[in-house]
């Protein structure tokens, strides 16, 4: 006890405050207990159905105070959140559990948010898979679904059970920092890859939160940005995919954005949360707000429908909310309706039935890195070759990897998305681990002499160009440290300087591209003879990109984006902009409309095979507003290698009164077919898919004409068949 006067003696009070915070953050980063998640149901006897839980739900709001009902709406206190966030952050490089909305008096269950684009973010020792636009190029709902599976899975053994994903936010431009997150630049592609991971990850009854809500395509200025768009631009453009996750995801929750929607903060807009989302789209589970800035106002929060404030309580305090009550700002008939849907979403995914056990075994279990290593090499996108690849590992000596990213641990973003995986598999150490297994040499090289580069590219069988970026270059934006959008859309400048050193110094040369989205590659693309978009591929992406070079697994990616010849082309775009509107149109359907040439088309991949598409048909010629349209093509494989290829169907609206694209995808399918094998290929479209918004009378409309249909195996004109139907 003398000692303990004697130290605040000599330091004072405010050093003591400081060691004992700091003691605080240690404490609570290495220990802290992990609260159940999971309903005691035998302190529920009476809940046998669904409708059993609405009651319930209504039971145990009626028995809370006000207090109790706000801490249903938002994450822990303050002081515990971020005491735990930071100390566990610092001390074991991991994302904290933060508990939302436990009541032990009522033995209602917290929930506990997980980062998720890309796997489990709480924890360590998870599977770590490719990026979501990586994911976007496999075209592959099937394979999304499964990814989805061990997402959930993998979430419910770190004691967590709500995914912040799928990302559905829609790429405009290509240097928007968070490109990795999300799945592409169509509405329609978004819609269905996020359905495919809202169902694989609720069928382990974890909550998916689709992310972020909305209009959220700038990543610096993304806490202050002011977004604005005309009406039609919004809904048929950039809500749909949201929509989509709503009624046929039946997606348990949305996050809200950080930016402003027409001047309003969009966890603050009335108009999106409630109008749109409840009332027309009958959205019935909750809103949480991105974390820390993504609400301003507990009053505005309560008015617009924002459910749940994340990730700790602040402006949905008592202190803040019971004067506001007072004062009619709110009332408690708004705060008991938003209580109601966080419960019964909670409550509807508690009491389900798991199908598994979550024991420590399922974390980066074989099962799950050998589907990180499927969608790897299925995502891989081979966007140019000149009967280069596949390289023949029977006549490959020597094989020359070379970049500075070669032997990069390089997953991606390392912000809120970034997953602690076991291991990861480097380019080069998957490369090296093939070549050398079948009797090759493999060399590396990977400093900054360009002139030693290219002498051990003459000397090899076969070059390995490993270009692109880190976390540091693209990502979530942390101010002083990495990420953020990127200032340049071409290749940095070292990288660069290596391709040009390289080009035509051997002619075995593949340029293996690393990141999350478009690249302008003008000044080399033409003198590279093979260019392979690997992405961030995560844990196992060493190992399928090797596979993918020596033909062990033939690329079926597609591009999930349009890459322009022209970077003024493409939409305004600045960073640091305050304000911006959204045209109606971006990608494929500007250069669509403006008659732009892309280097490479949205949709475009090659393979080490060839596709043929024959008579495609309009099996239903006449339909009404009610009908659905069903188209059938036949596609062959007419090369010697089996292959898979993605069949792209786009509807078009030349005939329309309107301004409205030449076309949009409205269907694809993703097929194997053995050499010399026809498929046929078969699409059915509600014709309510094709309706156009009209902001006058507030309502879709369907217009009685002529419409195209194409297919084919990308939106360029010259890899599509073209028919047409009538809607009477």
């Amino acid at each position: 006890m003398k000692l303990f006067f004697k130290i605040l003696k000599i330091f004072g009070l405010g050093v003591l405050g400081l060691v004992i915070l700091i003691a605080g953050i240690v404490v609570t980063g290495l220990w802290y207990r992990k609260h159940d998640l999971r309903l005691e149901r035998q302190a529920f006897p009476q809940v046998q159905s669904e409708a059993d839980i609405d009651i319930l739900a209504a039971e145990l709001l009626e028995q809370m105070s006000l207090d109790e009902k706000l801490w249903q709406l938002s994450g822990e206190s303050p002081f515990i959140t971020y005491r735990r966030f930071l100390g566990t952050w610092v001390l074991r490089d991991q994302f904290a559990h933060i508990f939302s909305g436990r009541n032990r008096r009522l033995n209602i269950p917290p929930f506990v948010l997980s980062d998720g684009p890309r796997g489990a973010v709480v924890g360590k020792g998870n599977t770590s898979f490719p990026v979501a636009m990586a994911r976007g190029a496999t075209f592959d709902p099937d394979l999304e679904r499964r990814v989805g599976d061990v997402m959930g899975m993998e979430l419910r053994a770190n004691n967590t059970n709500y995914l912040a994903a799928p990302c559905i936010n829609l790429l405009r431009h290509p240097a928007w920092g968070r490109a990795q997150e999300t799945y592409g630049e169509d509405p329609w592609l978004l819609g269905e890859m996020g359905v495919a991971l809202v169902q694989g990850a609720q069928r382990h009854n974890v909550m998916a939160c689709a992310k972020h809500f909305a209009v959220n395509s700038i990543e610096n200025s993304r806490f202050y940005v002011d977004v604005n768009m005309d009406e039609r631009t919004l809904r048929e453009v950039y809500l749909p995919h949201f929509k989509k996750v709503v009624q046929e995801g039946n997606i348990a929750s949305l996050m809200s954005a950080y930016n402003r929607f027409r001047g309003e903060y969009c966890g603050h807009s009335h108009y999106l949360l409630t109008e749109i989302l409840r009332d027309e789209w009958g959205f019935e589970g909750f809103v949480s707000s991105d974390w820390v800035f993504g609400l301003r106002d507990g009053v505005k929060g309560i008015n617009a429908g924002m459910d749940v404030e994340m990730p700790a309580r602040t402006y949905y305090s008592r202190r803040r909310i019971e004067p506001a009550i007072e004062r009619g700002e709110v009332t408690i008939e708004q705060i008991d309706a938003m209580v109601l849907r966080v419960l019964r979403t909670k409550l509807r995914f508690a009491f389900r039935e798991d199908v598994m056990v979550y024991d420590e075994s399922v974390r980066a279990s074989r099962r799950n890195t050998d589907l990180a290593r499927e969608v790897a090499g299925k995502s891989m996108v081979l966007v140019k070759n000149d009967d280069v690849l596949p390289f023949d590992i029977r006549h490959t000596g020597t094989v020359a990897v070379i970049g500075r990213l070669a032997d990069v641990e390089n997953t991606g973003d390392r912000g809120s998305s970034h997953v602690r995986a076991p291991y990861i598999v480097t380019p080069w150490q998957g490369i090296s681990s093939y070549v050398e297994s079948a009797g090759g040499r493999a060399i590396l090289y990977d400093g900054d002499d360009v002139a030693e580069a290219a002498r051990l590219a003459f000397d090899a069988d076969a070059v390995i160009i490993v270009a692109g970026y880190t976390h540091e270059d693209e990502g979530e934006y942390i101010e002083g440290s990495s990420g953020g959008d990127r200032p340049d859309i071409r290749l940095k400048e070292e990288d660069r300087a290596l391709i040009a050193a390289l080009a035509g110094v051997n002619p075995a040369t593949v340029v293996t591209y690393v990141g999350g989205s478009a690249i302008m590659m003008e000044e080399w693309r033409h003198d590279i003879p093979a260019i392979l978009f690997a992405w961030y591929a995560g844990m196992e992406g060493g190992n399928a990109l090797a596979e993918v070079l020596f033909g062990d697994m033939n690329p079926g990616g597609r591009l999930p984006f349009t890459i322009p010849e022209d970077e003024n082309d493409l939409p305004w775009f600045d960073p640091w902009t305050d304000t911006i509107t959204y045209g109606y149109y971006h990608g494929y359907t500007l250069f669509d409309r403006k008659g732009y040439t892309a280097a490479y088309p949205f949709g475009h991949g090659l393979s080490y095979t060839e596709f043929r598409y024959e008579n495609l048909e309009v099996l239903t010629p006449a339909i009404s507003g009610a009908g659905r349209l069903r188209v059938r093509v036949e596609v062959t494989n007419t090369g010697i290698r089996t292959g898979d290829e993605v069949v792209q169907l786009y509807i078009g609206f030349g005939n329309s009164a309107a301004d409205r694209p030449v076309k949009l995808l409205r269907g694809f399918t993703r097929v194997e077919l053995l050499p010399g094998e026809t498929r046929r290929v078969e699409f059915e479209l509600p014709v309510p898919e094709l309706a156009m918004y009209d902001p006058d009378k507030r309502e879709w409309v369907i217009e009685r004409m002529t419409y195209e249909v194409y297919a084919g195996a990308s939106s360029s004109p010259d890899d599509l068949l073209v028919s047409e139907f009538e809607i009477q």
